[in-house]
């Protein structure tokens, strides 16, 4: 995206504005472009948080107010697009057949957020961040963009069933045509394509092309293709079902502390905390700092300690009042930088929008989610997904890509980055050792211990 100052054709960002604003949340592209990037990660967003309302009664009010407080955090704080996500192993024992209740998962995200908020405050996170491999993060990245891709397709293809699961697929297929068709899927593809492209047009990429293509390439990359998208998937809801109108209540859910018992905090910990807590070490911490340094390499590296701080903070605040368990995510940060997203602005925008709908229309607005076309989520997410297995395409050597493509494949394999995350590491240090000379190894030791045999 070419930048406010560098492009004649967007409005110049008056000085009292630049003023008044923080300059973590100045524009950095155009309006549009960052309220596209700020819908980027609703592909993920919205059916776990959809499932949950549905199937373990988590009040969707509270948290959408809750969520949209942290990104409004995250985006003073960190300076980019930072998305808030839903802790996605919670989500998945919660509709499983465990079936959590909603005291057992706040106390699963309260163990999760305490341990990062540790793990933060002690420099522990940064210790790990530094010694791990580069080859075994890229492939938690591809692993993960490849999970968010599949999944994608899956909500293209087939129907849903969100009352079970986020990701339960229904044997039958989409229909071709309707509302919520497969046609309109391809569609809502075939237009995001057109307008973002590979999503490399960024200034260098549009400035190497010709004239005309570079002037083609600049107007389709002002359309925010992402909120439009979103929008018209918006109006279809109410007209899918207009008796949606008559089940609306407004005004906020009512606030209140959710009881957790010793017993609720044992089983969320035990069921939903210890699956989730190395995807959100992974994912949510490393990975994010790894993924925003290749996306902003001009702005100054994120800290793991303050990340990990901050999705520890986050969880021992909402929890308590029965907001979904978040964390940051890679997913959505490239979500999110895909469709626009390139200051801290775009999740403001988006913290307005839930702040909004959580205000006004508190747990009802459940009822207009549940109409939403779920082919055009999974196109969003598809987008998301291939954006965040692009950013594992820098490995140097063959030996790098193949500690990856284990890494990812075991993940993919096993539904755990904590078993690829150890595949990983393991071939590592299996490689390294390789490259050591074992005479010589044993020479050194010899003169250590026995050196009169010298």
């Amino acid at each position: 995206m070419a930048s406010s100052a560098g492009d004649p054709l967007l409005p110049a960002e008056p000085p009292h504005r630049r003023r008044f604003l923080p300059p973590s949340i100045r524009l950095k592209t155009s309006v549009w472009s960052e309220l596209g990037g700020a819908v980027g990660d609703l592909g993920t967003y919205i059916p776990i948080v959809l499932a949950l309302s549905l199937a373990s009664h988590l009040d969707l009010g509270t948290t959408l107010i809750f969520t949209a407080l942290y990104n409004f955090a995250s985006g003073v704080l960190f300076g980019i697009p930072m998305p808030v996500q839903p802790m996605k192993s919670i989500a998945a024992v919660a509709l499983s057949s465990a079936h959590l209740t909603v005291p057992q998962i706040m106390g699963a995200g309260i163990a999760v957020a305490a341990i990062l908020l540790f793990l933060g405050a002690t420099g522990l996170m940064t210790c790990l961040y530094r010694v791990l491999p580069l080859p075994v993060v890229r492939g938690v990245q591809l692993s993960q963009g490849l999970s968010f891709a599949f999944t994608a397709v899956k909500y293209i293809r087939y129907d849903q069933d969100f009352s079970r699961s986020s990701s339960a697929s229904t044997s039958a297929e989409r229909p071709l045509l309707g509302l919520d068709g497969l046609l309109l899927a391809l569609a809502a593809l075939l237009f995001i394509l057109l307008t973002t492209g590979a999503g490399d047009d960024d200034d260098s990429a549009i400035n190497a092309a010709d004239g005309r293509a570079a002037t083609r390439r600049r107007s389709c990359g002002r359309v925010p293709a992402a909120l439009i998208v979103f929008a018209v998937g918006l109006v279809l809801c109410f007209v899918r079902d207009p008796s949606i109108f008559r089940g609306l209540r407004f005004g906020p859910a009512p606030l209140g502390l959710v009881k957790i018992t010793w017993d609720d905090f044992k089983i969320g910990f035990w069921q939903a905390a210890v699956p989730q807590l190395p995807l959100s070490v992974l994912n949510s911490v490393i990975a994010v700092c790894k993924l925003s340094s290749d996306l902003f390499p001009e702005q100054a590296e994120l800290s793991p300690a303050r990340v990990s701080v901050s999705v520890g903070l986050m969880n021992l605040v909402g929890c308590w009042f029965g907001a979904m368990p978040c964390c940051h995510g890679a997913g959505g940060l490239a979500g999110q930088y895909r469709f626009g997203g390139r200051s801290g602005a775009s999740v403001v925008f988006l913290a307005m929008g839930k702040l909004a709908l959580g205000l006004v229309f508190g747990n009802s607005f459940v009822t207009i989610l549940g109409e939403f076309p779920i082919g055009i989520l999974g196109v969003m997410l598809l987008f998301s997904g291939v954006e965040l297995a692009m950013a594992s395409r820098d490995m140097g050597s063959k030996e790098e890509s193949f500690v990856m493509l284990v890494c990812a494949g075991v993940s993919l394999t096993g539904s755990s980055a904590a078993l690829g995350f150890i595949a990983g590491v393991v071939l590592h240090l299996l490689l390294r050792l390789r490259e050591v000379d074992c005479g010589e190894l044993v020479g050194r030791l010899r003169a250590r211990r026995y050196p009169w045999l010298l």
